[in-house]
């Protein structure tokens, strides 16, 4: 009988110290599960280090080890979904390249898998991150959970396995720029969750920063609800009322205190500074929806890639 093949996908970025010990990590998993063949997919974003010479090292040792270079930096969330649809597994595993997502856990997620789990995530339960980025990432999940069309699994990264079935659904969505934890959800499979504790990266320095985590955080929202829409409709008209109501209160003050009521500069200043913040507020978030339009209205291919490795 043939073997089924299961895939291991990974993103990387200037991680030459972290892709070989991966590899081994990984490698040591599967030897505990010879009922499968396996094939390791990197997708690299166009490292500036080492990072490409020792992938071309690793497929030249290893055939299941397999690598795609991007022409450019796509992003994570482009990289991602596209080195997820290259995988040609009976389930696709994604794990990060720098060790915060346990390769041991791969174990715990196959038994889920083969009693018949379409998703399996990793959920953090706790992390070795500063307690305040902990915190403010919780209190997004839950602030997007509450807002979003369908439920986002909180804590979840993408560390997980999935399912044939799922990853074909993900190919229908046809998402140029999709927030993967997103589109878990919209897809509605019921998920087992593992609960584990994110240790620190093992070398190396994240490329995370501040614009890329508040382009992700955006991206779950706009692209999974409209709620900050409906809210900028309910404020303004909320806040036209209480004008109308500030307006008259105003007019009957000057007209029961004609000679003595004076209405003074701070009023007026404050309130045109409160009217110009919150419409700029909403035309920004009106500008994230139409930057989502724009994006999938173009449809540009999530990568161009440069080269591929160890693919028939």
């Amino acid at each position: 009988m043939t073997q089924k093949l299961l895939s291991v996908v990974t993103s990387c970025y200037n991680e030459e110290e972290n892709v070989r010990p991966l590899y081994e990590a990984v490698r040591a998993v599967m030897a505990r599960h010879p009922q499968y063949r396996y094939e390791h997919i990197f997708i690299d974003n166009n490292s500036k280090d080492a990072t490409r010479r020792v992938l071309r090292e690793m497929c030249a040792e290893d055939p299941n080890v397999k690598a795609i270079f991007n022409a450019r930096n796509f992003g994570g969330a482009r990289s991602g979904i596209h080195v997820v649809l290259q995988a040609r597994g009976a389930a696709v595993i994604g794990l990060a390249c720098d060790f915060q997502d346990p390769p041991e856990l791969i174990d715990e997620f196959i038994q889920h898998w083969e009693s018949g789990a379409k998703i399996v995530l990793g959920v953090k339960t706790s992390s070795a991150e500063r307690s305040m980025f902990y915190g403010l990432r919780g209190l997004y999940y839950r602030t997007l959970g509450r807002m979003s069309n369908a439920p986002v699994v909180a804590q979840a990264t993408g560390f997980g396995m999935f399912d044939r079935t799922v990853v074909e659904a993900m190919r229908a969505i046809d998402d140029p720029y999709p927030f993967f934890r997103g589109l878990l959800a919209e897809i509605g499979y019921p998920a087992v969750l593992v609960p584990f504790h994110q240790p620190r990266r093992r070398r190396g320095i994240t490329s995370q920063n501040f614009y890329s985590l508040y382009d992700q955080a955006f991206l779950g929202i706009t692209s999974h609800s409209r709620v900050p829409l409906r809210i900028a409709t309910m404020l303004g008209f909320a806040m036209s009322v209480v004008s109308v109501l500030v307006a008259l209160g105003y007019f009957a003050a000057k007209l029961l205190f004609w000679n003595s009521f004076s209405l003074g500069v701070a009023p007026i200043l404050i309130g045109f500074f409160l009217l110009t913040s919150v419409q700029l507020f909403f035309i920004g978030i009106v500008g994230e929806y139409v930057g989502t339009i724009w994006t999938h209205v173009r449809h540009v291919p999530h990568v161009f890639e440069l080269e591929r490795i160890n693919f028939e």
